[in-house]
């Protein structure tokens, strides 16, 4: 009995990246030079030292939380009473032992940790909080502090919660209208009186409200119809009603986060400007978003499932630029959620490129993806991804996944390949199989119940080019088709 019969087929021992093997490879396609920035926007180096003079107070107590981690002090900053909450609310005992050894008080220690968290220099991991790679890179790497300072610019509402009492959807309106009014500031180049701000703010919302198609209501904000432009108001009329105390809300949040200067108090004649930081971010995201809206296939206006389609066909570099246009275009929550939605789908090519969308989210994500570690059909994917986010590399990442989880994965990225590649990417991918031997693939590929089993056994018989395996390959596809074992 030769080597070539299926009783003794060896398969080689490759690096496990599935999700990488389910991209059809092509060519990288020409790139512009990279833009510059406008005029008076200082260099990146500036801009990192502005970034790490703002975040400041939350690198010391980062630095202090993984210490303590390092040390195994007591609890430090993790589970239980003295730790963190689910939603990484730092315990009251901590943040006193934080405030007794940094000289502050609990209150600027909370506020520290929150930005700290979202800026990644802290991750969470089952209630204990480590270090972020941010961190330790976070004196000799200018792009490791803006990215840091970006994800807490993006995430300014979580940084600063909306006052006590307010309706969450109203809130949530003006989250999602507050791009607008930065692009407005950007592209004024200088001070945007807040009265101004307002008017557009009212316009945006009711924009959002048409586009749910809500009916209007009797309030003090009634929702004109579609299309039609809201008339002025006088100083009384634009006193009533939350979005004034809410732009407010929204301009000492992104003034916390260091994007904008507020001057002039709380008068007629108060004005907002945005700082070199925020100037420089706000600018970032309206060119990633028109470079996405100068590609072929216009992603930037496209749902999620369509995006990452549009997406298939291009090397990972270039699939990345598109994805962060892509979230830059929307609110990171509603953005993750719909990658998320994306994934559940039967298109498993759309599944993997939905996680490596989410991998420009980064720790933003974490918590959604968290969230889908129970589904079945994700399983595999976010584990992989939240290992790569706790630092593990391509190749430790897969040390995660069970033998079970691993090859339910195997037939979910064969069934991309065998839906959207060649097959000799599919004999290929043959050769990424944690098992040793065609025998023991076939055993637990049979047992592992994957919903498209026998349509990735058919199509792997019909492309490889040993007779004798593809026939095994193909008795093992009948016998799941049947039922059997």
């Amino acid at each position: 009995m030769t080597s070539r019969t299926p009783r003794d087929s060896r398969l080689r021992l490759v690096p496990r990246q599935p999700i990488a093997a389910a991209r059809k490879a092509v060519a990288d396609r020409g790139s512009r030079p990279a833009p510059r920035p406008p005029a008076g926007i200082p260099g990146r180096p500036e801009l990192a030292r502005q970034a790490r003079a703002g975040l400041t107070g939350a690198v010391r107590l980062a630095r202090w939380a993984a210490a303590e981690y390092a040390r195994g002090a007591g609890p430090g900053p993790g589970t239980g009473a003295d730790g963190t909450g689910e939603a990484g609310v730092l315990g009251t005992a901590t943040a006193e032992r934080a405030a007794a050894a940094l000289d502050l008080t609990p209150r600027q220690v909370q506020a520290d940790w929150d930005r700290a968290r979202l800026a990644g220099l802290l991750e969470l991991h089952g209630g204990s909080a480590r270090a972020g790679w941010r961190l330790t890179a976070w004196d000799r790497d200018d792009s490791a502090v803006l990215r840091g300072w970006v994800a807490l610019f993006d995430a300014w509402s979580l940084a600063h919660p909306e006052p006590a009492g307010t309706d969450p959807t109203v809130a949530a309106e003006v989250v999602e209208a507050a791009p607008q009014l930065l692009s407005v500031m950007h592209l004024s180049a200088g001070p945007v009186s807040v009265a101004m701000l307002l008017d557009l703010l009212r316009q945006r919302v009711a924009e959002i409200r048409a586009e749910r198609c809500e009916i209007p209501y009797d309030g003090p904000e009634p929702v004109p119809a579609r299309g039609s432009v809201p008339a002025p108001r006088d100083g009384a009329a634009e006193s009533t009603g939350p979005l004034p105390d809410l732009l407010a809300w929204a301009l000492d949040g992104l003034a916390s986060v260091g994007a904008l200067v507020v001057r002039g108090g709380t008068g007629p004649d108060a004005e907002a400007v945005l700082t070199p930081l925020g100037n420089w971010a706000v600018w970032v995201k309206l060119e990633q978003i028109c470079v996405a809206a100068q590609s072929p296939a216009g992603n930037i206006e496209l749902s999620a499932e369509a995006m990452l389609r549009g997406c298939a066909d291009l090397s990972p570099g270039p699939a990345r630029a598109e994805y962060r246009a892509w979230l830059a275009a929307r609110p990171v929550r509603s953005a993750v959620a719909e990658l998320l939605e994306a994934a559940r789908g039967d298109d498993a090519l759309v599944r993997g490129l939905a996680f490596e969308a989410l991998r420009a989210v980064g720790a933003p994500a974490e918590p959604a993806v968290r969230a889908v570690v129970d589904e079945t059909m994700l399983r595999p994917y976010a584990l992989l991804w939240l290992a790569e986010q706790e630092g593990h590399d391509a190749e430790e990442a897969a040390e995660v996944l069970t033998r079970e989880e691993a090859t339910w994965l195997w037939v979910d990225t064969a069934a991309a390949v065998a839906d959207h590649g060649e097959s000799r990417l599919l004999v290929r991918h043959l050769e990424s199989a944690v098992q040793g031997t065609v025998p023991a693939l076939l055993a637990e590929v049979r047992a592992v119940g994957h919903p498209r089993t026998v349509q990735v056994l058919v199509a792997l018989a019909a492309a490889h080019p040993d007779p004798a395996l593809a026939k095994a390959v193909r008795r093992a596809a009948f016998q799941v088709h049947r039922g059997g074992s």
